[in-house]
């Protein structure tokens, strides 16, 4: 049990005891309307009795707090990725996973009127790239295709073969990329062409 919630539970039973006064209730009456024994609540409040969840929401109620705020739980981490940009070439890269291994996720820019000269030309690497065109035109050259997406078009491929992105029109290109170890490829579950 980690420091946080073993301190967490052992303020539990004062913070009910405080409830129970504040509302001016006996525990005589705290038992009839949660139906929680007396003796039980007087171990709750005293921290001889560990509280548990079937104990806790029942009080909760009776005293018109949350859970949170009668185990003042603590805080969860922030979820929101705060990574910093990292500019490369010209372009932005905005990693919006923050784990190290797996999978990784950027959303990259891509600037007008790039060529593979500029970038260094076509690379290959250890991995698996899937990618999603957000806005602007996405040129890709992988292998011997040469390719230009849209806004909503997708494309994966297996990194080993040598590859180049850049931007396809007079704007830049956003993308969003995920990006993973070799034989991790996104399934990706779409609506079939219909053959006109």
């Amino acid at each position: 049990m980690t420091d946080d919630l073993a301190d967490a539970l052992t303020s539990v039973g004062p913070r009910l005891r405080a409830l129970r006064q504040r509302g001016e209730a006996t525990l005589a009456q705290l038992s009839a309307t949660t139906g929680i024994s007396v003796s039980t609540l007087s171990r709750l409040e005293a921290g001889q009795r560990k509280p548990t969840l079937e104990l806790l929401l029942p009080l909760a109620r009776a005293h018109g707090v949350t859970l949170d705020e009668l185990v003042e739980a603590p805080p969860s981490e922030d979820p929101r990725v705060q990574a910093e940009p990292i500019t490369r070439h010209g372009r932005t890269y905005v990693p919006l996973t923050r784990q190290a291994g797996g999978p990784q996720a950027y959303k990259v820019v891509m600037p007008p009127g790039q060529t593979p000269d500029d970038t260094g030309g076509l690379k290959t690497h250890e991995g698996y790239e899937w990618l999603y065109v957000l806005s602007g035109r996405l040129r890709l050259m992988i292998g011997e295709h040469d390719l230009v997406l849209g806004v909503g078009e997708a494309a994966e491929f297996d990194t080993r073969l040598p590859h180049w992105l850049g931007s396809a029109g007079k704007g830049p290109a956003e993308v969003l990329s995920l990006f993973g170890p070799q034989g991790e490829r996104m399934h990706v579950r779409a609506k079939p062409r219909s053959k006109d």
